[in-house]
């Protein structure tokens, strides 16, 4: 079986450089382009000398003409230019965008949440969201692949298996989760230049963060009601990870081991995800450099009231991990290939 020939869009940011130090370990894809708009000429290494060992072409500016040669484009660009490549592809190839351009199915609340129309209206219906635990091979039937944000991986990974079984109150939700600053791109450092990034916890986005959207949107399409949550994040003095606490209420025949025995169940045959044994803490360093999902089922001093806790790579898990694995699913390859 021939290799599958790649162009990565956006190969200089932190998820970029990630996904290339992925895919090339991975048996089944050769990477053909590597695309950025401010390091025309440069080698990848100059951004990560663990590439040095590797024969990869140097970066060049994106081109249509690019499309012929390639079966699959990941996109890992500021929001809304992922949108204009998708315009431009051929019926060979699949595009997988690891930017929010192919998560929201209403392009009101893409205009709403991320300030900016919606250029590519006709491709969000051939689009698919694909969290690939929940998702599985219903990608197949999908060309344009939008990979989950970060926070919400953490999060719906443990909420969506227990809200389908009716075993939790879905009007008081509260969710807190701390990241490192990695998720904010490599423009994190200029912006907070005049603030001590690195020895400093700080909110951002408290009620209205863009990934209220997607979370909103899923766990309403999987429960096919409406869900009630409050969801602060946080930037964190570490480059990478994200912990997220979970507080949720139990109806009253439900207990935190037959939550446990739901999540168990219901992630049973997937490699990915570990639900670990009852009230064990968990921490970012769990999942760090790898493509897990670390859940924790905790009791509270309130018999009634449970805690998650759920940890991820916010680069792997939480981006270009996952942006494999559903490549992965969708030509059929193994789960773990290139992971």
């Amino acid at each position: 079986m021939r290799k599958l020939n790649a162009l990565i869009a956006g190969s200089t940011g932190y998820i970029g450089v990630q996904l290339i130090k992925l895919l090339v370990k991975h048996k089944n894809v050769n990477i053909k382009y590597l695309c950025g708009n401010t390091s025309v000429g440069k080698k990848i290494s100059y951004y990560d000398k663990f590439l040095i060992k590797y024969k990869l072409p140097k970066i060049v500016k994106f081109n249509q003409k690019y499309l012929k040669y390639i079966d699959v484009v990941f996109t890992a660009l500021p929001n809304g230019e992922a949108q204009q490549i998708s315009n431009q592809l051929l019926t060979n190839n699949v595009l997988i965008d690891l930017a929010a351009d192919f998560r929201l199915k209403n392009s009101l609340s893409y205009l709403k949440w991320y300030k900016q129309k919606h250029k590519a209206l006709n491709n969000i219906k051939k689009s698919i969201y694909a969290l690939p635990e929940i998702i599985g091979k219903k990608i197949k039937k999908f060309d344009i692949i939008g990979c989950p944000g970060c926070y919400p991986t953490s999060i719906l990974l443990p909420l969506i298996p227990i809200l389908k079984k009716k075993a939790i109150n879905k009007k008081n939700i509260i969710i807190d989760s701390k990241s490192g600053y990695s998720g904010a791109g490599r423009g994190v450092h200029k912006k907070h230049k005049n603030n001590n990034l690195y020895e400093s916890l700080s909110a951002y986005g408290v009620g209205f963060h863009r990934h209220n959207s997607e979370i909103e949107q899923e766990l309403k399409f999987h429960t096919k009601s409406k869900v009630e949550f409050i969801f602060t994040p946080h930037l964190t003095p570490m480059f990478r990870g994200i912990l997220s606490t979970i507080y949720i209420d139990l109806k009253s025949n439900f207990s935190i081991n037959k939550i446990i025995n739901i999540l168990k169940k219901f992630y049973k045959k997937e490699k990915f995800v570990k639900i670990i044994k009852k009230d064990a803490l968990l921490g970012t360093n769990d999942v760090i450099n790898t493509n897990n999902c670390y859940i924790s089922i905790c009791k509270s001093k309130y018999k009634n009231r449970v805690i998650i806790l759920s940890a991820v790579d916010n680069l792997i898990k939480g981006g270009a991990g996952q942006a494999i694995q559903n490549l992965n699913l969708k030509f059929g390859f193994s789960s773990s290939e290139g992971l």
